[in-house]
């Protein structure tokens, strides 16, 4: 979620002036930028995993204090409700068995930490919505503890005016008002960054956002909310409006929405940040000490903080970050599009699909952007948000296609040629990809399982919804720990 920001209230002078700072940041972002002061040496990968708790009969448990203390490992961290941790994987470079040792790593932490989450009454589940969780448990007393939350829970509320309303057609239909932010806790995702030069940045932002309809039909993992059967990855339309600061008026008038698949292809890293500060205002206006323009004049790199702030309340679904580690600033491409789970190996096997493809397309001699319009590449998205494995999508030079067919004839190769470009040591492309191939060719990922779990057991063994939910939720848990990929899961 982002930097902690301490319990406080904020006045219109704090507003003004956080919005002067965040315009010399950016001024000073544009310098560095002419400057090439980037760190681009050696670029590097990472992985984010945002997970839920549930107690011993697979309800959301309200106790991340109480397993983060358990855990005691500074890489697991606080989320936005209580029934949610994250993890923070080490960056490293995918050269050889980078990928591999990413799955080694994530794999032994969560272990540890859900051997350790048992001893206060939790266990993880790596899902992209909780299929048990229901409206009750997404009250304000559910937020958890850090200020930043509630802060962020109170401006959204404040810009907005009115209770959130939340609405999702789908294979069922729901309806709802919320009057918190905490729907946005029961969408769970994994996010990828690819660090990048100034100079490659907007191409591989492109080709992230060309792909990024593919990647939710592979991997969605969220078809179910409130008891509801809605879309293949709910959270995509869930995620959007729980964080939506805008009334209906203001919707009308085209105003856009902070969570934004965004409306054009850019040319420079610089188009994103400088859209986020002409089109939304600050949610939380926290100044910093630091002169950004003094401390560059001074040689030393500037922190650009009310720029990173700002930057970490507009949720793009591919997000530029700027960050500066020991010393040296960078620039990394942050893919938010993906739900958590179903198991490691389907995550890490995800994490090679895109940084291969993305690799490739970023690289080739005729961008896919100019052969491919905008709006093709936004409905690609929620189509494919909607329909999951079982989507069509529009691809230059093939039309509509099934996106499973477009994967395995196009993509995959690509993929391939780009985990090459990247040093990928052969075992470990093969055995990362053949997880997409199978999934493609079986035509299951864990939404599609998911439903067939639930039909199995409201058919089979007469359940109701929410028995079935948490049979579905007690065997995707087994399976899960298993490590084995989501297309070789039996069904109940």
């Amino acid at each position: 979620m982002g930097e902690d920001v301490g319990v406080r209230t904020f006045t219109r002078e704090d507003r003004a002036r956080y919005r002067e700072k965040v315009r010399r940041c950016l001024d000073v972002f544009a310098e560095m930028l002419r400057e090439s002061r980037f760190d681009v040496d050696r670029p590097m990968t990472g992985l984010e995993i945002e997970l839920n708790l549930v107690d011993d009969g697979y309800q959301p448990a309200m106790r991340n204090a109480d397993v983060l203390a358990a855990i005691a490992d500074p890489a697991f961290q606080t989320e936005l409700g209580q029934f949610n941790v994250e993890i923070n994987v080490a960056p490293r470079r995918l050269a050889g068995h980078g990928a591999g040792e990413f799955e080694t790593h994530v794999r032994a932490s969560l272990n540890s930490a859900e051997e350790r989450a048992r001893t206060v009454g939790a266990h993880m589940v790596m899902i992209g919505i909780l299929p048990t969780l229901r409206p009750e448990h997404l009250s304000r007393a559910n937020l958890s503890a850090n200020p930043r939350y509630a802060l962020l829970n109170e401006q959204i509320f404040a810009a907005r005016g009115e209770d959130l309303e939340i609405a999702v057609n789908g294979v069922e239909r729901l309806t709802t008002t919320a009057d918190t932010i905490l729907p946005e806790a029961a969408c769970t995702s994994t996010q990828f960054h690819l660090q990048v030069s100034p100079a490659q940045f907007a191409d591989y932002w492109n080709a992230a956002q060309a792909i990024a309809g593919v990647q939710v039909a592979l991997g969605a993992n969220a078809p179910f909310l409130f008891g509801r059967h809605l879309w293949a990855e709910t959270r995509i339309p869930l995620f959007q409006q729980a964080t939506d600061t805008r009334s209906e008026e203001i919707k009308a008038q085209g105003v856009r929405p902070r969570v934004w698949f965004g409306e054009r292809w850019i040319t420079n890293v610089f188009d994103l940040f400088e859209e986020n500060v002409r089109y939304f205002p600050a949610l939380l206006p926290v100044c910093d000490e630091e002169d950004p323009a003094r401390t560059l004049a001074g040689g030393d790199v500037p922190k650009l903080a009310e720029l990173r702030l700002h930057n970490g309340t507009i949720y793009r679904w591919n997000r530029p970050v700027y960050d500066v580690l020991r010393g040296r600033p960078h620039l990394r491409v942050e893919n938010r599009v993906l739900p958590a789970g179903p198991t490691v190996l389907d995550t890490i096997a995800n994490g090679a699909f895109y940084f291969g493809l993305v690799r490739a397309l970023a690289e080739s001699d005729r961008p896919l952007w100019s052969q491919m319009s905008f709006s093709a590449a936004e409905e690609n998205f929620y189509g494919c948000a909607r329909h999951g494995i079982d989507a069509q999508v529009f691809w230059p030079g093939l039309g509509y296609v099934p996106v499973t067919e477009l994967v395995l004839r196009r993509l995959l190769p690509l993929a391939y040629e780009g985990l090459d470009r990247w040093g990928v040591a052969p075992d470990e492309r093969d055995r990362l990809l053949t997880v997409i191939e199978q999934r493609c060719l079986t035509g299951r990922n864990g939404a599609s399982w998911q439903v067939e779990a639930l039909h199995r057991f409201e058919a089979s063994d007469h359940l109701d919804r929410p028995a079935a939910l948490r049979e579905v939720v007690r065997h995707y848990v087994t399976l899960m720990h298993s490590n084995r990929p989501v297309h070789e899961w039996p069904l109940p």
